[in-house]
């Protein structure tokens, strides 16, 4: 799902993301719900960051990814984060630095691989064809679970890549922060 939206972005480069889990839901410029066995995953875009939360069928004990801009908390995402209490979850992230036209090749791959996929959530944002933000549940049928995400930074020349994974929804019992 491709989505275009008229807010700018508000973060303003890699190193003011910071990662959690569990942070409160944040107002969401795009969303995409998707059913998975056992629980359902949203792909949330917040400016040019992004929440994932993956809730059971219960409704309770859901796992909230959130890479953003957080006021008060320090940036800088870690390189690799593992909650097994948490359905075995797994985050790793990569933050590249690369020229305007390696960014357009990557960017544009981007469009063709996530906009149109069934697990996909493609923003632009207006003011440069680079600013994207892009969210892919892969197979969405399947478990683990598996999400990847990519937030590209024109102005810095930076794209953030994350991919995390699952091996099963959290449950009431595996939720505690």
């Amino acid at each position: 799902m491709r989505a275009s939206i008229s807010a700018p972005f508000v973060d303003t480069g890699a190193d003011d993301l910071v990662w959690t889990l569990g942070h409160p839901l944040a107002d969401a410029l795009a969303a995409r719900a998707l059913p998975v066995a056992g629980a359902r995953v949203e792909l949330r875009v917040l400016g040019a960051s992004h929440q994932v939360v993956v809730t059971p069928e219960s409704g309770e004990g859901a796992l909230v990814e959130t890479v953003a801009c957080l006021p008060g908390l320090p940036g800088g995402l870690p390189g690799r984060a593992e909650r097994p209490e948490r359905g075995g979850y797994r985050f790793d992230s990569l933050v590249e630095s690369l020229t305007r036209d390696e960014l357009s090749r990557r960017v544009e791959g981007l469009h063709r691989e996530v906009a149109d996929s069934a697990g996909g959530l493609l923003v632009a944002f207006p003011g440069d064809p680079l600013a994207v933000t892009a969210l892919h549940l892969a197979a969405p049928g399947g478990n683990p679970l598996r999400w990847r995400t990519w937030h590209a930074y024109p102005q810095t020349g930076e794209l953030v890549t994350t991919t995390s994974t699952m091996t099963t929804p959290p449950s009431p019992e595996r939720s505690a922060p």
